[in-house]
């Protein structure tokens, strides 16, 4: 069996922060592409220009522009929703390696479409959102883990509709993009299958058995696994009448105190020590 190696970025993210974490991680890039959207319409600056346009090594800085590039508010919104939907789940589920997984398909899904795509301008985030998709369906199915495959389960049932836009069906889809991204997700959760998460904890290890409930051993004293459990004697208390509990000693303790401004020698009884010890820890 293979073990997992712990990541080192794990620590970094305490378990009550791990919400926070998703939604800081995929808010700012929301508000990184919609910032560039509005003072692009704004300001008129013809950032669109800038996208990816494959085999073109002039304009090879498309391939670290193109995610923050949208059409129009349809494309971006489109992007927007889904993008949050993914990237949440990615940084919620995989945080110890969430920013090497996001870090990797920005560039190489880029890259990828660079040598597949044929001709025009490909601009926006998709690549990066199939890339997601991807990565969260293909890891929940090849690790050990329930959590994880209902991970899977939910992309395909939210997104499974995305794997027909990997091919050519319209001409201004960029499906070399949208397959760009797919494989490189795939790929990456191969090859980040023994980091991150661990296995599910086992429910029922072998061996185990529940405790028994108090209620049921008080009424059942003499069971065997009350016994082994409890006690021989946890549950069966003395009668009240018995000899035993009637005959039992009792320790009496007292101490004699002189009257007020009396100079007679103060007489105490057999627990005088205790009396000053108590006097002395009361003062403290």
């Amino acid at each position: 069996m293979v073990k997992r190696r712990p990541s080192r970025l794990t620590a970094l993210v305490p378990e009550r922060n791990r919400l926070f974490y998703a939604f800081w991680a995929t808010g700012a890039f929301l508000v990184t592409i919609w910032s560039v959207y509005a003072l692009n319409e704004v300001l008129e600056l013809g950032w669109r220009a800038y996208g990816v346009r494959p085999g073109e090594w002039e304009h090879w800085t498309g391939m670290l522009t193109y995610p923050f590039l949208h059409s129009d508010l349809e494309h971006l919104w489109n992007n927007t929703a889904t993008f949050f939907t993914l990237n949440t789940l990615l940084f919620y589920f995989y945080r110890s390696l969430a920013l090497r997984v996001w870090g990797l398909l920005y560039v190489i899904s880029g890259i990828g479409l660079f040598f597949i795509g044929v001709g025009g301008n490909h601009i926006g985030a998709s690549g990066i959102i199939y890339g997601l998709a991807a990565f969260l369906f293909t890891s929940g199915v090849v690790r050990r883990s329930e959590d994880l495959m209902r991970v899977s389960l939910l992309v395909a049932f939210l997104y499974g509709g995305m794997v027909w836009w990997m091919l050519p069906i319209e001409d201004h889809i960029s499906w070399e993009g949208h397959l760009s991204g797919a494989v490189t997700g795939a790929l990456l959760a191969l090859a980040f299958r023994f980091q991150g998460p661990v296995d599910d904890p086992e429910l029922f290890p072998e061996g185990q058995t529940d405790p028994l409930p108090r209620w049921w051993a008080v009424h059942h004293p003499d069971d065997p696994e009350v016994i082994a459990q409890f006690g021989p004697d946890a549950f069966n208390e003395p009668e009240p009448h018995s000899s035993s509990a009637h005959n039992a000693p009792t320790e009496v303790r007292y101490t004699v105190v002189p009257p007020k401004n009396s100079k007679a020698e103060l007489r105490t009884g057999p627990d005088a020590p205790l009396r000053g010890a108590s006097r002395r820890n009361r003062e403290s």
